[in-house]
């Protein structure tokens, strides 16, 4: 099981079965990144802002099925239940036995239920960045409730604004938080390599 970031919030998920893309920007729409230029047997939509939902940019192979199976978990973008940014939607993949959440760009806490529904993931995809999603604390305190095995920081800006929107934090607030982290260097993630260490920061692979 591999996972790539390519960037902001968009991820490949792929092993032998197939692959699936999640949440391909538009070309243009996010600072500091190359255009998503993909190939999936499926892709998975969050919510429908243009740095979210660029489906045509990416090939879709076969029948355009997802190979995985899939639990959507709806949210919302905002803390006001959806009146400021709308809807937004947790992808949930099961994956030989391998359990990964997406969770786009989610801007309230989730849920007991939901929470519920999240414990024992082996990969959590959380935004960190703040202004449009939940911030660092919130991430944090959110890793603690489900309490994952690994969490990918997703959503924030770039060190000297090499990437991501300027109102957005840096990663170095969520980790800064947490006990466990290593930068790897790379875009992707093997989890039969995987690293001894919950939070594990890539670097975005359409990073300019």
């Amino acid at each position: 099981m591999k996972i790539t970031w390519i960037g902001h919030s968009c991820f490949k998920i792929e092993n032998e079965k197939g692959s699936v893309v999640i949440d391909p920007y538009e070309d243009g729409s996010v600072p500091g990144l190359k255009p998503v230029r993909e190939s999936a047997d499926a892709v998975l939509i969050s919510h429908g802002h243009g740095d979210h939902s660029a489906r045509k940019r990416v090939t879709v192979t076969g029948s355009g099925e997802c190979p995985f199976a899939v639990t959507k978990i709806e949210t919302f973008h905002d803390p006001e239940k959806g009146a400021l940014r709308g809807p937004n939607t947790i992808h949930l993949l099961s994956v030989d036995g391998f359990k990964i959440a997406h969770f786009g760009d989610l801007g309230c806490d989730p849920e007991p239920s939901q929470l519920e529904a999240l414990r024992g993931l082996d990969a959590a995809l959380i935004p960190v960045g703040g202004f449009y999603t939940i911030d660092a604390a919130q991430a944090a305190a959110l890793v603690r409730a489900i309490s994952p095995a690994h969490v990918i920081p997703m959503h924030y800006r770039g060190e000297n604004s090499r990437f991501g929107f300027d109102v957005l934090t840096t990663v170095r607030d969520f980790t800064d938080r947490m006990p466990s982290v290593v930068f790897t260097g790379s875009d992707s993630l093997d989890f039969g390599a995987a690293p001894d260490a919950q939070v594990i920061v890539l670097t975005p692979q359409n990073a300019e």
